[in-house]
């Protein structure tokens, strides 16, 4: 069996397994490694108290899992890191492999390995060891984050871009230096086609409900499991949403939508005590919240019987995004109906739309030739 030597004790690597559980409405890291472990978990409890989402404080729970793991790998203290130990860490996320994974003679177009791990990912483990660290030196002055400075940028946040004074608002704005860079990649839309089939596959009312929800109505797998009965107005064909950061929004619903959710709710869903619109049909769970696993595992099926491979809940929102892009709707109506903090997430649809490109483009040229 190994052992480490941790301040001065003999502790087996069994003993020291760190894991991430959910303690006392928080996430935690939960283990007998306490060189940090402590810092680690306030750190999480002070992103709770700040009214992050759960889902955050989770991946950020993941994220400075594999760090600490890391750091108990290469016997390197969390009170000794600097800039050094960090370049050696994105050095080893860079060869680092997925479990699971062996194409490692694989390669994308991109230049990156299939077997390793997306720049995205990489880059939100950074992302949480420079909030740790900026934690850790807000809370103790004397301490130094090894994070470097790095370049400033321009982009402003959604609060810094509002207000009476926003247009004076020119403070540096600065982006770590250890960040990858990632590529660009434009939203995967469902053809009319796969979007058929792939409806007409679902075979409850409660599935097509959901399904016409995040096509014709644009809402996240998130959004959709967060409705309740009271959220839906049938009548009048509106729908609140509760989005991202707890952003409420008001989308209009599609008349074909409207009907089938009336038909689940008086034909279909079970009697329970949730206020939930989307509940556990059959099972032991009946009557109960629908979850994200169970919905993962519907679109999962239903991939495979209707050959629609690319069918997953966020192609179907892009598909919506991008139906809104070649009708030509205005950019600030999509990002509201969207849910968007940034336009330049919205601005990504505007790329997908080859007819209206093709259009102005037809029509730039036909004047070109009517000058000469």
């Amino acid at each position: 069996m190994l052992f480490w030597i941790i301040y001065g004790t003999s502790v087996s690597m069994n003993e020291v397994e760190l894991r991430v559980e959910y303690v006392n409405d928080t996430w935690v890291l939960t283990g007998s490694w306490l060189a940090g472990l402590q810092l680690v978990n306030d750190y999480l409890g002070y992103l709770a108290d700040r009214n992050y989402s759960p889902k955050t404080v989770r991946s950020y729970a993941f994220s400075l899992l594999a760090f600490c793991r890391w750091l108990l790998t290469e016997k390197i203290d969390l009170d000794t890191v600097d800039t050094k130990v960090l370049l050696k860490y994105l050095s080893s996320c860079r060869q680092a492999t997925v479990l699971g994974r062996s194409t490692s003679n694989v390669v994308r177009i991109d230049g990156t390995r299939v077997d390793g791990y997306a720049p995205a990912t990489v880059n939100h483990r950074l992302a949480a060891i420079s909030g740790l660290f900026g934690f850790w030196s807000m809370r103790d002055p004397e301490k130094r984050s090894p994070i470097p400075r790095g370049v400033n940028v321009r982009r402003l946040s959604s609060s810094e871009r509002n207000g009476l004074l926003a247009h004076i608002n020119r403070g540096p704005k600065y982006r770590s230096e250890l960040r990858l860079r990632d590529s660009k990649r434009l939203p995967h839309a469902l053809s009319s086609k796969e979007v058929v089939n792939l409806i007409e596959d679902m075979k409850t009312w409660r599935d097509r409900a959901i399904c016409g929800l995040m096509v014709y109505c644009g809402l996240r797998s998130s959004e959709v499991l967060g409705l309740k009965v009271t959220d839906i107005d049938i009548g009048a064909r509106w729908i609140h949403v509760l989005g991202k950061g707890r952003k409420e929004r008001k989308v209009p619903l599609d008349i074909d939508v409207a009907g089938v959710i009336q038909t689940y709710l008086l034909v279909e869903r079970p009697e329970s005590l949730s206020d939930c619109l989307f509940l556990v049909a059959k099972g032991p769970n009946r009557g109960l919240p629908l979850s994200s696993a169970g919905l993962r595992s519907i679109f999962r099926y239903h991939r495979i019987t209707s050959g629609v491979v690319g069918g997953n809940p966020h192609s179907l929102r892009h598909s919506f995004g991008t139906c809104l892009a070649e009708a030509g709707v205005d950019l600030a109506v999509m990002q509201a109906l969207l849910g968007h903090t940034h336009t330049d997430t919205t601005t990504r649809y505007i790329h997908l739309a080859p007819i209206h490109i093709k259009a102005e483009f037809d029509a730039a040229y036909a004047r070109s030739r009517n000058l000469r």
